[in-house]
């Protein structure tokens, strides 16, 4: 038996059996959810997808992990059992708040998942809700002293546009043309995503007040479908002087919430769920602070090796999108194009924003869509950076695989 039967062979399979999230809104007094609470936002979203799955019998749900960045205000207190809770779960139903920064949601999917695995959990539901309008990325936070002091990370570490431009540095070749480049086709293709109806099926409406009145807020607020070469290349470069990262290759500040359900396959063919994807593997890896951008490239490096796999194998990708030049990197490592149609296809965070700890479940979804439009492929993988030095990446499985054309 090699060695990718022997790991979708052990233990209990984990499915992905459905996942849907609110539209991303601009963070700020101007954005749609500005006068909104954070643990509305997650709350929605889970009573949204327990809505559109009404054969799930919520009090055999296990747990509920639900990740913050900045967990502090109404977006702290326990996030998984208070969201439980509001959303209107038994109260039996246990939850638990997480933090891996931007990798949050991921966190709480391979978490609850090795739950799984074990026969602890037969069905979960994770996610991850970030409000930076309310809580900006590492406010009020205290590092420790002996981080400077003993110089253990560059005192710009914690600068996610810093360590950005650093990677630039590291890797010459990888312009500010190219990641400009790669930044328009982002907001091409989630333009293109919307016109084809690939994205609105997977979003659930959010009541809004705003200055105007109450809106219903049914679809992402940042993309910038007016976006042009020329119109990138004139941005101001705001971390460095004649730098290259910019607020148009790089994902906004966004708030939003994800969430999505996992199961055994045995609870899913026992209570009559769907399958949208099988769980192969995951890995998580460390890398220097000051480059965080690279993290994706060991955690997929990981993540193939405990699966068996080869990058050959992976037939659609999910990068996050936290700045054009950590995506280039990564496809420059592995030999793919920037503009490979298997990388992104509904476009990225560039467009869509990236709220935090709520983009993993985001790159989930949207494999899942793709994947049932794309029978011939087996394998695909959601991977992105992570702050303060980390990379992490699933690789799932495709169960509407009809073999290759």
């Amino acid at each position: 038996m090699s060695l990718r039967e022997e790991i979708m062979t052990a233990g209990n399979r984990v499915v992905f059996v459905d996942g849907v999230r609110t539209p991303f809104g601009r963070a700020g007094e101007k954005g749609m959810y500005w006068n909104t609470r954070a643990d509305d936002l997650i709350v929605k979203a889970m009573m949204g997808l327990l809505e559109r799955n009404p054969a799930v019998p919520v009090e055999e749900i296990d747990d509920v992990a639900i990740a913050a960045t900045t967990q502090q205000g109404d977006q702290g207190l326990t996030l998984g059992r208070t969201a439980g809770i509001l959303a209107g779960l038994p109260r039996h139903v246990p939850g638990f708040a997480i933090d891996r920064m931007c990798a949050g949601a991921m966190t709480a999917v391979t978490t609850t998942a090795g739950g799984i695995a074990m026969g602890s959990y037969n069905i979960v539901l994770a996610g991850g809700v970030e409000h930076m309008g309310r809580h900006p990325m590492g406010f009020d936070a205290d590092p420790n002293p002996r981080f400077l002091a003993e110089k253990l990370v560059s005192p710009d570490a914690l600068n996610m546009g810093a360590t950005a431009e650093r990677l630039h540095d590291r890797f010459p070749h990888l312009t500010k043309e190219r990641a400009d480049a790669y930044a328009l086709r982002s907001q091409q293709k989630v333009t293109a995503a919307y016109a084809a109806g690939y994205i609105q099926p997977d979003l659930i409406p959010v009541s809004a007040k705003t200055a105007e009145g109450w809106t219903l807020a049914t679809v992402d607020e940042a993309p910038r479908p007016e976006t042009t070469l020329e119109g990138l290349a004139g941005l101001k470069t705001p971390f460095r002087p004649h730098g290259r990262v910019t607020a148009g290759n790089a994902s906004g500040l966004n708030d939003g919430a994800t969430i999505c359900m996992l199961a055994s396959e045995q609870a899913a063919e026992e209570f009559g769920l769907g399958v949208k994807m099988r769980m192969v593997s995951f890995a998580f890896a460390g890398v220097e602070p000051e480059v965080m951008g690279i993290g994706p490239v060991p955690a997929t490096e990981k993540a193939l090796r405990k699966a068996g796999l080869s990058i050959a194998d992976i037939g659609l990708f999910e990068v996050n999108e936290a700045f054009a030049v950590q995506v280039l990197a990564f496809l420059d490592y592995f030999g793919i194009a920037d503009d490979d149609p298997r990388v992104n296809e509904y476009g990225g965070a560039i467009a869509l924003g990236h709220p935090l700890a709520s983009s993993g479940v985001r790159l989930m979804i949207q494999l899942a869509h793709q994947f049932e439009r794309h029978p011939e492929v087996r394998y695909g993988m959601t991977t992105m950076c992570i702050g303060l030095g980390q990379g992490g990446t699933v690789i799932w499985e495709n169960p509407h695989y009809k073999g290759a054309k």
